[in-house]
């Protein structure tokens, strides 16, 4: 019984053609995942900083109120009339029902 070999010629383009594919799903991730979320990141950041007095927001707790006063670390967040809670900074979010335009 005889068996007989082929060399594949072709496996230098399979690699390559490999590598291609890879570096495209890095690409498609890069632009419909990663890219975005460091936009929404910037964003929040930048709205962080941009705290004013008698803005809403939420924390991510859950919590909704106004901001009462803004520190370096922290913001005073009014939840009710006379009752107010510190709350770190990075755990502040947007309201979204608070649609102020300026």
């Amino acid at each position: 019984m005889t068996v007989m070999l082929q060399a594949t010629g072709g496996s230098a383009a399979g690699g390559s053609g490999f590598l291609i594919m890879m570096v495209l799903i890095f690409a498609v991730m890069y632009f419909f995942m990663i890219r975005p979320q460091q936009k929404r990141q910037k964003e929040l950041v930048k709205f962080r900083n941009a705290l004013e007095k008698g803005q809403k927001v939420i924390t991510a707790g859950g919590i909704y109120g106004t901001v009462k006063e803004v520190k370096e670390g922290y913001v005073l967040l009014e939840v009710d009339n006379n009752v107010s809670i510190r709350v770190d900074k990075s755990m502040i979010m947007r309201d979204p029902s608070d649609n102020v335009v300026k």
